[in-house]
C-alpha cells in the first residue's frame, strides 16, 4: 500500500505556482582553493570551498519572478 505524503510547507512561486524548480543567485562569494604542489612542479586542485559572503536572490526556476523575499526560508531547508 502506497501513501502520497503531503508536504504543506513548501515553498511556491506566488506568480506561478512553481515548487520544484529555484535558482540561487549570489553576488559576492569567497572562494577558497586548496592545491598540492606535483613533483614537476605544476599544482593540483585538491579541494575547494565557497562561502557566500552577501548578496543572494532566489528566483523561480519556471517564471523567473524574484522572490528573494523567500530566501530566508528557502535558505533553511538546504541540507
Amino acid at each position: 500500500m502506497s501513501q502520497n505524503v503531503h508536504v504543506s510547507n513548501l515553498l511556491r512561486c506566488p506568480e506561478c505556482g512553481n515548487d520544484q524548480e529555484f535558482v540561487e543567485v549570489s553576488g559576492e562569494v569567497i572562494t577558497t582553493t586548496f592545491y598540492q604542489q606535483n613533483p614537476d612542479g605544476s599544482f593540483t586542485p585538491v579541494d575547494q570551498e565557497d562561502e557566500q559572503a552577501s548578496g543572494q536572490r532566489l528566483y523561480c526556476g519556471k517564471c523567473e519572478k524574484d522572490i528573494t523575499a523567500l530566501y530566508e526560508r528557502f535558505a533553511e531547508m538546504v541540507f
